[in-house]
């Protein structure tokens, strides 16, 4: 519970965007309180035993592609609070249907070997874009602004503004290599046809080769947990289990920042905020949901495919053109009978997630916003599909549809885990088009979420911007 009567910032969520803007203002020497409706804080980082005593799941987020990339969490000392980044053997593995498999390795030049004639332009691709990786990240990872790196910028926008379709087919001949970009384009979820996709692609490639997809031994909890013990040693204060309903909720301060998305900031500041910007808020638009699924193994996948085994993500959908159908339909309203599914499985890889000879393994498929349908079925069916024997190492399951992800998290509308739709119209210009996308009309209320640039992710830089925002502003 608060200790103080008055702060400077209260934060409300405790995701790790939330985390983020606390510590900003904690370094600038503010007083801070984080109120998180949960027992626990984290938000998409929580870890919990949800299948069997000993398994270790996270409920939301495992792979931190930006967990090593970002510049604000990139700066943070959470090694000395107990965080250990875990590297898989490759971050990335996709099996096809003749038993192989295209692995996305740490290496620019190891990938490039196992695409075959496609390599050199995979190396024409990627290698000028990790060469320049941190000017690219910290551009991407913001509100829309004047790049400080123009030149590089541009190279990069010139292929990141087509579709994923559009780049694929065109830098690559062979369908393997297709298959590979589409589903690191897919992460995105949208149409792979749609332009600006082939961003979301070459931005995860591009953290792939550069840093590496780490996950945290013992489960993302402990990404939380290192956030929150910085926040603590630099003076902040959390209160768990108290829900913000409305602005009563919550403590006097000069200035409030929401980890929430438009929805729940329209309700809760309800005629706090003018009519004009609550209508424009509203008009935000939510992507689709996903379907998850977490899984207790007696063994290991057994893949087809044995490559696929030192890769801690696998994304399993078959062909650029599988894919891009899948994703259609999910938001053209339809459930995919043959879905792209994104596959986690962390115990390989960190031992402390399971006991001795089992496994843990979690997959998302996207579906509808708002779905109730159960897909633990054509999920199980498409990674049967190239790992025969799968369903038999099953000793546990537990489901989240898209609605009850919304019931886990608000913040998750319908399940959709980016905090809105992530296309060109809402990307960069989310919540709503304004020069400063974390501020409000009241001077005093802030918005830090996934919601605002640069959206979904583990990365904290919302809750950064919004911190600079407020200090900017009101609290000098």
């Amino acid at each position: 519970m608060p200790v103080r009567k008055q702060y400077d910032a209260v934060v409300v969520g405790s995701g790790p965007n939330g985390l983020a803007a606390a510590i900003v203002l904690a370094e600038a020497g503010r007083s801070v309180l984080v109120i998180e409706g949960k027992e626990t804080v984290g938000g998409g980082l929580r870890s919990a035993e949800l299948t069997l005593p000993g398994f270790v799941h996270d409920n939301c987020a495992t792979i931190h592609a930006l967990g090593l990339g970002s510049p604000f969490l990139r700066r943070l000392p959470l090694h000395e609070y107990g965080l250990e980044w875990v590297q898989p053997g490759a971050p990335l593995a996709h099996p096809l249907d003749d038993g192989s498999a295209v692995l996305l390795h740490q290496s620019v030049e190891e990938t490039a070997v196992g695409l075959g004639s496609d390599g050199p332009a995979y190396r024409r691709l990627m290698e000028p874009l990790v060469d320049e990786w941190q000017a690219i990240v910290d551009q991407f990872l913001g509100p829309l602004r004047v790049p400080r790196h123009p030149l590089t910028m541009a190279r990069f926008g010139l292929s990141a503004i087509r579709s994923a379709v559009g780049l694929a087919r065109g830098s690559f001949k062979r369908e393997p290599t297709r298959a590979l970009f589409a589903g690191l384009a897919a992460h995105s979820i949208l149409p792979l046809d749609q332009l600006g996709t082939a961003g979301f692609g070459l931005v995860l490639g591009l953290m792939a080769h550069a840093v590496g997809w780490p996950l945290a031994r013992g489960g993302s909890q402990a990404v939380a947990d290192a956030l929150t013990c910085h926040l603590e040693a630099l003076g902040g204060e959390i209160a768990t289990g108290k829900w913000v309903r409305s602005l009563a909720d919550v403590p006097a301060s000069r200035a409030i920042l929401f980890d929430v998305t438009p929805r729940q900031l329209v309700d809760i500041a309800g005629e706090d905020l003018p009519a004009t910007f609550r209508r424009r808020l509203k008009r935000f638009r939510y992507g689709p949901g996903v379907f998850k699924v977490d899984w207790a193994l007696d063994g290991p996948i057994p893949w087809r495919n044995e490559g696929c085994l030192r890769a801690g993500t696998v994304h399993v959908g078959g062909t650029l053109t599988e894919m891009a159908q899948s994703e259609k339909s999910v938001w053209e309203g339809r459930h995919p009978e043959r879905p792209y599914v994104l596959l986690v499985q962390a115990s390989l890889f960190d031992e402390t997630r399971a006991p001795t000879g089992g496994h843990t393994v979690w997959a998302y498929c996207h579906v509808p916003n708002g779905s109730t349908q159960d897909m633990a079925g054509p999920i199980i069916q498409q990674i049967e599909r190239f790992a025969p024997g799968f369903r038999d190492r099953i000793v546990a399951t537990h489901t989240y549809n898209a609605s009850e992800m919304e019931a886990y998290s608000p913040n998750y509308v319908g399940g959709d885990i980016n905090g809105g739709a992530a296309d060109l119209r809402q990307l960069f210009t989310r919540p709503i088009v304004q020069l400063n996308p974390y501020t409000t009309p009241n001077e005093r209320i802030y918005l830090c979420s996934s919601s605002t640039p640069p959206g979904g992710g583990v990365h904290g830089m919302s809750g950064y911007y919004a911190a600079q925002a407020a200090l900017r502003r009101v609290l000098t």
